[in-house]
């Protein structure tokens, strides 16, 4: 595929001037993109790939926000999806931190060197001067050739000045010693960007054009690291007795002594306000007393005598109805569940709090095939699976991705779920509970190892730029909240839909009465737990809670309960996170986790039930 047909293929109006928002990670890139479009923003899949791209129309522009970069190359999904947008822009608007001005300048050279017309947005200058800098903004402009406006997007200072800076956006001023190494490649490239890229060795766009990469990149990096350098302690003044408190306290969220305490207060008060406040106080108002209570009578009631007892009328209003269960699962159930996920997670971000957390968790989890960023998925999926199985996406590889999923799937219980797993253990004393969480543990550390002896490669090394400490803006927060839960909804109803419609197949044709009957003996034979039990296991597949609420009316013996409530969490996971798990690993992969989670819960339980029983 020639370049030409690779910028054509691009998810955005082709008729609209684009303007791409490039910077580094944590940078307020996305906040300057929010503060621009306002709500008016698209997403779209890359071609070809999983990643998903915000845009906005202003006018006749297209605002494009692109992943966070260290510099324009192909070294993996982020960079070449970032790279082909920025190949494509009419401007570039480069997000700097005003803090890490020695860090983020590499690419703005890099982006002047392609040739691009650049705005610099110098962001956090607030920031900065809490810590004590200060950057000389116009003699910045100067040296760089291009124009520099100080923002804090995040309070919406300096936007408006910004905005008006696009009209002088211009070509900067590139390394000197770069005309000569181009001078061979613009004839046969005619794109100064492109030619740049094949001079510091990019195999793509170098194939593109059918030439070898060339290998100047790290001697261009050294110039360009030079360049930048001299730019640095010509703007930036230090006065360090200024530096906040908040340098301190990221500090101590970094070192396990101090860390530790600091995540495990944080993951109570997530717990208290997911597992607690939302999966059970709000749940119990939106689920049981809203849609249970006053929705589904009503459609029941409407739609009853219309479609009588049949087959349509078990789809649609039975059990697992398309217009009883679905609605309520989606609008009971994981709409708060939801918003209170991404609410969160969005208070997490925007406080800076979230990569500290992948700090200082990445050596354990390295041991189990993912860098400290898997953490931030298995923590939300206490509150819910099916929302953390998304979360995913935030890993760097499809193999992290997949150890992480299937750990979700496996070995974490969600939050409603372990509201009824409390229930039966406190009765039974502080032993039971100890060694459930301990197998639990257990399983959890054994899985990941053996998922990362299996699949090939490594896991990818923790790259993390920890952006400063700040307290949240809730602006910020509540159109991230926004934007991420509407786009959830539009992907999973669709997904719900059909599974409520193939349940309600199965319960039509009598399959799911086989299905429990073929359980039945395993469930007695190999797990000693009476025949009752095969229901709840079928009910853990709708549901993960509806499973182990499903034993609790069950006469069952101390070691039986922990036999039942082992398996049940091990056991395949409700058919919301099913659904989303063959969404984000397709097909075969989905059916490779069902199964091995599938065969691992009975044969967990099977043989704690030989041991205990």
């Amino acid at each position: 595929m020639i370049c030409h047909q690779r910028n054509t293929n691009l998810p955005f109006p082709s008729h609209l001037r684009k303007i791409v928002l490039a910077g580094n990670p944590n940078v307020g890139k996305s906040v300057v993109f929010n503060t621009l479009t306002g709500l008016y923003v698209d997403v779209s899949n890359f071609p070809g790939t999983t990643l998903e791209i915000n845009y906005g129309q202003v006018g006749t522009d297209c605002i494009i926000d692109t992943p966070g970069i260290y510099g324009v190359s192909s070294f993996n999904d982020e960079e070449r999806v970032a790279r082909d947008i920025i190949l494509s822009a009419d401007i570039v608007i480069n997000v700097v931190d005003a803090v890490h001005l020695d860090r983020d300048l590499f690419l703005t050279q890099q982006l002047i060197d392609m040739g691009l017309p650049v705005v610099v947005a110098l962001n956090m200058v607030d920031e900065a001067a809490r810590e004590g800098i200060k950057v000389d903004h116009e003699r910045l402009a100067q040296l760089l050739g291009v124009p520099v406006v100080p923002t804090v997007a995040i309070k919406g200072q300096g936007i408006e000045e910004l905005k008006k800076a696009v009209a002088s956006a211009r070509p900067g001023r590139p390394l000197p010693e770069l005309e000569e190494m181009l001078a061979p490649l613009l004839p046969k490239v005619h794109n100064r960007a492109e030619a740049l890229l094949i001079l510091e060795g990019d195999p793509w766009i170098a194939a593109c054009h059918r030439l070898r990469p060339m290998d100047k990149r790290e001697e261009i990096y050294l110039l360009r690291r030079r360049w930048v350098d001299e730019i640095v302690a010509a703007v930036v003044q230090e006065d360090m007795s200024q530096a906040s408190l908040r340098s301190m306290l990221s500090k101590w969220m970094l070192r396990p002594l101090t860390g530790i305490p600091i995540l495990l207060g944080v993951l109570y008060i997530l717990y208290q306000f997911i597992g607690v406040f939302i999966a059970q106080t709000v749940v119990e108002i939106t689920e049981e007393r809203i849609m249970q209570g006053y929705y589904q009578p009503f459609i029941e009631k409407l739609l009853s005598p219309l479609l009588g007892q049949g087959p349509l009328s078990t789809l649609l209003i039975g059990e697992f109805g398309l217009l009883t269960m679905t609605v309520t699962y989606i609008l009971g159930l994981l709409l708060p569940l939801v918003v209170g996920f991404y609410l969160s997670l969005s208070v997490l971000e925007d406080s800076g709090y979230l990569p500290r957390i992948a700090v200082l968790v990445d050596r354990v989890l390295m041991k189990l095939g993912m860098n400290g960023k898997g953490v931030i998925p298995i923590i939300l999926g206490t509150g819910c699976v099916t929302a953390a199985t998304i979360t995913t996406r935030m890993l760097n590889t499809p193999r992290e991705r997949t150890i992480a999923t299937f750990l979700l799937a496996m070995t974490v219980p969600c939050s409603a779920q372990l509201g009824v797993i409390a229930s039966m253990l406190a009765p039974l004393g502080v032993r039971y509970v100890i060694a459930y969480v301990g197998l639990i543990l257990i399983i959890f550390v054994a899985a990941g190892t053996v998922v990362n002896r299996m699949l090939p490669g490594e896991p990818s090394d923790l790259f993390l730029e920890l952006p400063p400490l700040r307290w949240p803006q809730a602006q910020n927060v509540l159109k991230k909240t926004y934007t991420k839960v509407a786009l959830f909804l539009r992907e999973a109803t669709p997904l719900f839909a059909a599974g409520a419609l193939l349940l309600g197949l199965l319960q039509v044709t009598g399959l799911l009465e086989v299905i429990q009957a073929l359980l039945a003996p395993l469930t007695v034979s190999w797990l000693k737990l009476p025949k009752e039990a095969a229901t709840a296991f079928i009910m853990g597949f709708i549901r993960r809670d509806f499973g182990a609420a499903g034993l609790y009316s069950l006469p069952l013996t101390p070691k039986q309960t922990l036999v039942a409530l082992v398996t049940i969490t091990i056991f395949v996971p409700c058919i919301a996170s099913a659904l989303v798990i063959l969404k984000e690993r397709g097909v075969r992969e989905a059916l490779v986790i069902w199964f091995s989670v599938l065969v691992s819960a009975f044969l967990i339980g099977g043989i704690l039930a030989h041991i205990m029983i």
